[in-house]
């Protein structure tokens, strides 16, 4: 695996960055052939909070993660934990969808290496449909109408680039912006 490690109001450490070396190697054995992509992986230090984000672009899915705790190396511990986690429950959706064949199921090895874990199967099952008419407004009057209905997320046509957009609430209290590629 290639990585691009970086920190935010935080110094990365050779030994910071062995040890995230290290753990995220343990992924490897999940995969048939070695990840072409590079691993991005965020450190940052917010109100005495050490946060990890990795994400992991691959061919048919993103694999992302984020944790915070009191200490670093435990946050990268975590967050390992939870990349595994994900990736088991990919390759048994995966694994059970496409009994026969190739294509993204030859992804993940067949062998031992990933532990089937039978209650991380979710059934997806949408309860909900919602329709509505997308206003043009710009980013900040977006964020204003998602506070005022109080939701986490809300989506809008951007007067600007005249495209749909998502803008959400951050688990740090700011606010994010999904645009389509």
């Amino acid at each position: 695996m290639r990585y691009n490690i970086r920190g935010q109001h935080i110094l990365v450490t050779d030994a910071m960055r062995d040890y995230v070396e290290k753990k995220l190697n343990r992924l490897e054995k999940y995969f048939e052939a070695p990840i072409p992509s590079e691993t991005h992986v965020t450190m940052s230090v917010t109100k005495g909070r050490h946060v990890i984000e990795v994400t992991i672009p691959l061919a048919s899915v993103v694999l992302r993660a984020e944790e915070r705790s009191e200490d670093m190396y435990a946050s990268i511990d975590m967050v390992v934990d939870k990349l595994e986690r994900q990736i088991r429950k990919h390759k048994t959706k995966i694994n059970s969808k496409f009994r026969k064949g190739s294509g993204i199921r030859t992804m993940f090895k067949e062998d031992g290496a990933a532990v089937r874990v039978a209650d991380e199967e979710e059934d997806y099952e949408l309860v909900r449909t919602k329709r509505f008419l997308l206003k043009p407004m710009d980013v900040e009057e977006a964020i204003l109408q998602m506070n005022m209905v109080g939701h986490s997320f809300y989506m809008f046509a951007n007067s600007e680039t005249k495209e749909v957009n998502v803008v959400y609430r951050r688990g740090d209290g700011r606010y994010g912006l999904l645009e389509a590629d």
